[in-house]
């Protein structure tokens, strides 16, 4: 009995995803390009904005979040990069892939779970050299739980189900086919809390 409510759901889930096929949220995150998909948004004068602006260099440069400016841009695979000063450009043209955030900027502790959503350029961090964006202070504190475990996890449907797919339906399956180690928002901040609590 359980299946036909659940197929109802995905069936919902998937008929709401075609409905957006139209949206310009699901046509900026979805470039024709390697980078399928991508933490993008459409921009009064960019189509495809990668992380609302964020300078990706300054994460390397500066340790820092900074804001970019449309008067320093480049277009990498389709998505528009901004940029806070020419020299932070020239770095970024000179090797793109390499200021690239992993998982197309959306948030890593998302993608331990297979969903492609969020992603706060505010809110990041450094692993072995790598950029991770997060959708959140609380994403980041449940992905700190377990770095290797979630880093392998998210690697793991980044590489078999994400990377290449088109977000809205990756995002609507996993809303709805929940992966087995699925937690919701409220056990992951009981168990931060717990965390927090034995230091």
């Amino acid at each position: 009995m359980k299946l036909i409510p659940m197929f109802l759901r995905t069936a919902a889930a998937l008929a709401l995803a075609a409905s957006l096929a139209g949206c310009g949220a699901m046509n900026a995150q979805n470039p024709s390009s390697a980078l399928q998909p991508v933490n993008a948004v459409p921009d009064a004068t960019d189509s495809r904005l990668f992380l609302k602006g964020a300078d990706v260099v300054a994460y390397f440069t500066q340790k820092q979040y900074v804001q970019g400016s449309p008067q320093f841009k480049s277009s990498y695979e389709g998505v528009t990069f901004r940029f806070a000063s020419a020299a932070n450009k020239a770095l970024f043209d000179q090797a793109p892939a390499s200021y690239l955030p992993q998982y197309g900027g959306y948030c890593a502790n998302g993608i331990a779970y297979g969903i492609p959503w969020g992603g706060d350029a505010d809110t990041w961090k450094m692993i072995d050299g790598k950029l991770y964006i997060f959708g959140g202070q609380a994403s980041r504190e449940a992905f700190e739980l377990d770095v290797a475990g979630n880093l392998k996890l998210a690697e793991k449907y980044w590489n078999e189900e994400v990377r290449g797919s088109n977000s809205f339906w990756q995002r609507s399956k996993r809303l709805v086919l929940k992966v087995p180690h699925y937690k919701t928002g409220e056990e992951l901040a009981a168990q931060v809390a717990a965390a927090k609590a034995k230091q």
